[in-house]
């Protein structure tokens, strides 16, 4: 059973089934139809009944209890009843990656959505194994991924991008870290520019090509970064990477 306390400190008597995002506005009141693929899962997978509560977020007015007021055929009526916690964003970092393979592509969806990442942004490498991607499901899986870990938003998917591009566009402002299997490369606890705002980059299932690697390293905002003596498979290499940068840099660091 889910404990919800209330923006008032206060513990909640509403204990929702399940959480969802929604893209309308919420507050008390409002009627939201829930239907299509959020529909059935409602009403086919919890079986949600008259009654029941659910929580919703949108990712700018916090998480919200609302009341199932109607049941149909795969859709319900859900009635926003009281704001249950503020709105809180996650870290500024981007999770940059070349695409890979269908079932480990899902997975790292899903894991940088949980990691706290609010961009995701395939990036197209001379090794890269997949040339289209199915944007509409890489959303699906970000979106499913942030309602069951709890996070109050949904990363931003970017377009596909090549990788000369992405370093010739790259902002000012941002550092990258580039997950570099081979060459010097410094340690994620030894990079000290705590203020910043980061992107970590991970490379395909092949490696970046030599030329690949000298360029990421030649950008003036490029830190090399090892993830320890192994060479780690891309999926396992972004969780991983993701880790450290909320151990060392992150939300985790201030813990």
């Amino acid at each position: 059973m889910t404990i919800v306390i209330n923006e008032l400190g206060q513990m909640s008597n509403k204990n929702p089934k399940t959480r969802l995002y929604v893209q309308t506005e919420l507050k008390a009141g409002t009627v939201i139809l829930v239907k299509n693929g959020q529909g059935h899962y409602l009403v086919n997978v919890m079986r949600i009944n008259m009654g029941d509560y659910v929580s919703f977020f949108n990712g700018e007015q916090g998480e919200w209890i609302a009341e199932v007021t109607k049941v149909g055929k795969g859709k319900a009526n859900v009635t926003v009843r009281e704001k249950v916690a503020d709105q809180i964003f996650e870290s500024d970092l981007w999770y940059l990656f070349a695409p890979i393979k269908k079932a480990r592509l899902d997975y790292m969806m899903q894991k940088a959505t949980e990691l706290g990442v609010n961009l995701i942004r395939p990036v197209k490498t001379e090794r890269t194994n997949l040339d289209r991607l199915k944007f509409d499901k890489l959303q699906a899986n970000a979106i499913e991924a942030a309602e069951q870990c709890g996070r109050m938003t949904v990363p931003e998917i970017g377009g596909m991008t090549s990788l000369s591009d992405l370093l010739s566009e790259w902002p000012e402002d941002r550092k990258l870290i580039f997950c570099d299997e081979a060459g010097d490369a410094v340690q994620m606890k030894d990079i000290n520019e705590l203020d910043a705002k980061w992107a970590v980059l991970i490379g395909p299932e092949g490696g970046f090509t030599d030329q690949e690697r000298q360029m990421i390293r030649s950008h003036k905002n490029s830190v090399a970064v090892t993830l320890g003596p192994r060479i780690l498979r891309a999926d396992t290499a972004a969780v991983v990477a993701l880790s450290l940068w909320h151990s060392f840099i992150g939300d985790w660091s201030n813990e």
